[in-house]
């Protein structure tokens, strides 16, 4: 029955996106972010429902999509670079069966990231790609808030809508993804126009953050905790009242802790006392273990590359409730030995570093750094702007680069350099910025072309701002 469910959602939505062919875009992101496929039994899992799509997008875009207004900017091409770079990589790869494993579903990320900006050419379909990526992430985040109430989840515990442990339905990746979109939820709230901001859009808006703050003390991921903080330092910048804010922040963390989980609380603690962890040593071990890698391999050594570690490291402090197991006294061990290997990097930019070496790792930060970077221009260029069309361009480059940083914070624990999500939104910043500029170029030109006198083809009209 579920099966049935999934697919006359997909038939129906596909039939509706062929009057419409821009919708095809944003069917491949839901199929991306919530993946159908995996939470059917058997009449989606075994067709490639991923590259079907992709390949309507495309088709669409090509044949009923106007190109005109379609531009190409350099993190495009920089994008285009690293593809390239990662193929090469996978071809020299240090272990062959598994980054081919791998660089199957990286390729599609990045082409579709390299595409998507180019069917950005309005107002209207930002917002809509923009609002399908929060209600698509939202189906995996209201699942987690509730399930988070009813049980308190647990580490490796909370099962999502599938009990699957990759892509967004791993804790880790969730929770810096659930964090991450509360700014583009915000700016939904108060700037969409696909659903007018009213008392019913804000309510629903409020209830998914809360549930997106939820996230992380349901999956119990130190790396959440993080991005929550994060994010509180950041919404800093743009209060009126800071203290009273910062007081207030103060006071709901406080207040709250009693009613975490014990199990929530004791991890958490672990983020101090990082040497008696054994998960937090191996993360240090292994970026150790890629600093050494890459002195001698400075072109990286291809998808997996961790496969190949073998690490040796201490913890300064005992798991007393093992040792007691042994019937060893505790009190008579001062640290532990431990041998490991083929532990991932749990981090994105030695994950970068390691698999695609410092070219890969430059190129990588360019894409991400120049996000922020051009977002800082747009939300200056047009924060104190009067014109009612211009007035929701500020907020949405804020939301997108608050976003930004939240990720490029959490993937300093997690190995999600090429998560297909943030990708997305990287192509959603690419599109503001090429998008703006266009606009702002045809309004420029428009007293000019009024001067000049009117003969053979008329000049294209200027459209609103807006849409």
């Amino acid at each position: 029955m579920r099966d049935l469910f999934f697919v006359g959602y997909l038939v129906l939505l596909l039939f509706i996106a062929f009057k419409r062919p821009f919708l095809f875009t944003l069917i491949y992101a839901y199929v991306d972010i919530v993946a159908p496929q995996r939470l059917s039994y058997f009449m989606l899992n075994s067709v490639p429902v991923s590259l079907i799509v992709f390949a309507l997008a495309f088709l669409g875009y090509l044949l009923a999509d106007n190109k005109q207004d379609s531009r190409f900017s350099m993190r495009q091409a920089v994008m285009i670079l690293l593809l390239a770079y990662c193929g090469y990589t996978t071809i020299q790869a240090e272990v062959p069966d598994a980054a081919l494993e791998k660089w199957d579903w990286i390729w599609k990320a990045l082409v579709f990231a390299i595409f998507l900006p180019l069917t950005l050419k309005t107002k209207l379909r930002l917002e809509a790609l923009a609002l399908f990526m929060v209600l698509c992430a939202g189906t995996l985040i209201i699942t987690g808030g509730i399930k988070t109430l009813v049980s308190g989840g647990g580490y490796g515990v909370l099962v999502l809508l599938v009990d699957n442990n990759a892509g967004l339905y791993e804790g880790s990746i969730m929770s810096t993804v659930a964090i991450c979109i509360i700014p583009l939820i915000l700016w939904l709230a108060h700037y969409g126009t696909i659903f007018p901001p009213d008392w019913r859009v804000k309510l629903f808006a409020y209830a998914l953050i809360f549930s997106a703050l939820l996230i992380p003390i349901g999956t119990e991921a130190r790396t959440g905790l993080v991005c929550i903080g994060v994010l509180a330092v950041l919404q800093l910048r743009f209060v009126r009242y800071r203290l009273l804010y910062a007081a207030a922040a103060a006071a709901i963390g406080l207040m709250s802790i009693p009613l975490l989980p014990q199990s929530f609380t004791d991890r958490m603690s672990t983020i101090e006392n990082y040497d008696s962890d054994q998960s937090a040593s191996t993360r240090i071990a292994v970026w150790r273990w890629t600093l050494e890698y890459v002195k001698t391999h400075p072109f990286g050594g291809g998808f997996e590359v961790y496969r190949i570690n073998k690490l040796t490291y201490k913890l300064s402090k005992v798991d007393t409730e093992q040792y007691e197991e042994w019937g060893i006294d505790p009190d008579d061990v001062d640290a532990r030995v431990i041998e490991d290997e083929a532990r991932a990097f749990h981090s994105s930019y030695f994950e970068m570093l390691g698999e695609q070496g410092y070219p890969g790792l430059i190129m990588w930060l360019f894409i991400h750094i120049g996000g922020l970077w051009r977002m800082e221009v747009l939300r200056r260029k047009y924060a104190k702007s009067k014109k009612e069309s211009e007035q929701w361009v500020a907020p949405l480059a804020i939301a997108l680069q608050h976003g930004h940083v939240i990720y490029l914070v959490g993937a300093l624990f997690v190995g999600i350099a090429y998560q297909p999500f943030v990708y997305m939104l990287v192509a959603l910043q690419i599109g503001l910025d090429t998008y703006i500029g266009r606009r702002s170029a045809e309004a420029k030109q428009l007293p000019i072309a009024k001067k000049l006198p009117q003969q053979g083809t008329p000049a294209r009209p200027h459209k609103p701002f807006a849409n």
